[in-house]
């Protein structure tokens, strides 16, 4: 998809399609001290070179810092292993709508603010509607949450969610599609190269986006579980708007070892995930999904079964939820990572893509710290432990919030065996 660089070192080799060409990244030598190259250049002064930033996986998180360091004027180039760009971001067989919160929309903002706008216009804002939770059998509301009061306060956008493949359009188109070097499987980086067949490319920074199953990660650290999560998600998209779509943005429906989340995506479709404690690897009948969630949900609301019962089959899918303990370091050298590679989280917050946009915002500020007076590889490498040591702490906290919410969220029963009130007698009262 993308004409290589003049700068990067590059050895052609068989190039297989598919499977994706293997590629090998080289972190170059720095340049000479910046006292050595005054000494050299004498009274010429020559602007620092900005570094040249590697970026394996072209998901939401490796474009967003593609689109940050370009904006501050650094070469990026992205290597995905999907034979095009659509690919890596589209819908997929899990993928649907994404939810963007303000502190994700915020941070985009500060890396392109048009950018950002773009994504804003062609999303569907939610937070400014009631947002909470409700009980699943009764559809009563048990809690409410004002997710726009706080976002104007703050000065922020207010929560919206979009399609997947427009957001990855949007950001393909303003990264550019040069940068973008698609059927491209990065299986090893070095300081140095042993040349190989495949091809081979150099740059300053390396960072690993590429997902859950990292290459990059088990490079770094070997290789870890993904740890399951006990559910099973089904996941629909309803060509339905439902009377209430003015006035609720989504709505988590609780219940014992199972939840139903919906929310209002824009276009007179609403998206749906259902949510099953069950082992890892069931698998369900040809076309036997909407049957069986009909089954597991039939006593629950009206809300719940119209928006199964408005979905094609061919809209459900599957899939096992995973995530993966925290680590506590994210690189060696100047190497990192980024987004999930470096800390898969639950759905439950709707956080995880929003953490790696706040991970490419960081991350890109301490680099610009080294670039503006030239670069050594030891400051490379001291602004990529910066950047992670400022985000472990908080990026912790909401992985294990994620997880607590998950393990919550499955507790709930309307009718505990001492009283007819909520959980935790509440009796239903709402938490505005």
């Amino acid at each position: 998809m993308a004409t290589v660089p003049s700068t990067a070192r590059i050895r052609l080799g068989t190039r297989a399609q598919p499977p994706p060409s293997p590629i090998r990244l080289g972190i170059r030598a720095p340049p000479p001290s910046r006292a050595a190259s005054a000494a050299s250049d004498g009274a010429t002064n020559h602007p620092p070179r900005r570094p040249r930033v590697l970026i394996a996986g072209g998901g939401i998180g490796g474009l967003v810092l593609a689109l940050a360091a370009k904006r501050r004027g650094f070469d990026a180039a992205v290597f995905e292993r999907t034979p095009s760009a659509e690919e890596a971001g589209g819908e997929g067989p899990h993928r649907g709508p994404i939810q963007l919160q303000s502190n994700a929309l915020a941070a985009l903002e500060a890396v392109d603010g048009g950018v950002a706008r773009e994504v804003m216009d062609a999303g569907c804002v939610t937070g400014d509607r009631i947002n909470g939770f409700a009980d699943g059998v009764s559809g009563e509301w048990f809690a409410k949450i004002d997710l726009r009061t706080p976002a104007i306060k703050r000065g922020l956008p207010v929560t919206a969610v979009i399609c997947r493949m427009r957001l990855h359009e949007i950001l393909v188109n303003a990264v550019g599609a040069e940068s973008i070097h698609c059927n491209s499987n990065v299986v090893d980086f070095k300081d140095c190269f042993n040349k190989a067949n495949g091809r081979e490319y150099e740059g300053d920074v390396f960072v690993g986006a590429d997902g859950i199953h990292s290459t990059v990660r088990e490079k770094l650290f070997g290789q870890q579980k993904a740890r399951y999560s006990n559910y099973t998600c089904y996941s629909g998209l309803a060509d339905y708007e439902p009377p209430y779509v003015s006035t609720i943005g989504y709505r988590v429906f609780l219940g014992l070892n199972q939840y139903f989340v919906a929310s209002d995506v824009g276009n007179g479709k609403m998206q749906w995930y259902a949510f099953h404690k069950e082992p890892s690897g069931n698998t369900d009948p040809h076309n036997g999904k909407k049957e069986r969630l009909l089954d597991l949900f039939e006593s629950w609301c009206n809300e719940v079964i119209t928006l199964i019962s408005e979905t094609l089959e061919s809209k459900i899918l599957r899939r096992d939820v995973y995530d993966r303990d925290m680590i506590h370091s994210w690189g060696r050298g100047r190497v990192t990572l980024l987004g999930d590679a470096a800390h898969a989280m639950l759905p439950n917050l709707g956080q995880g893509g929003c953490m790696a946009i706040e991970d490419c915002y960081h991350l890109i500020l301490e680099l610009e710290k080294v670039a503006t007076d030239g670069i050594t590889s030891n400051e490379i490498s001291l602004a990529l432990q910066r950047y992670a040591s400022k985000r472990i702490a908080r990026v912790s906290a909401i992985h294990m919030a994620s997880r607590m919410a998950s393990e919550m969220l499955s507790k709930y029963q309307p009718h505990m065996d001492f009283g007819s009130g909520g959980l935790s007698g509440c009796g239903g009262a709402e938490a505005q």
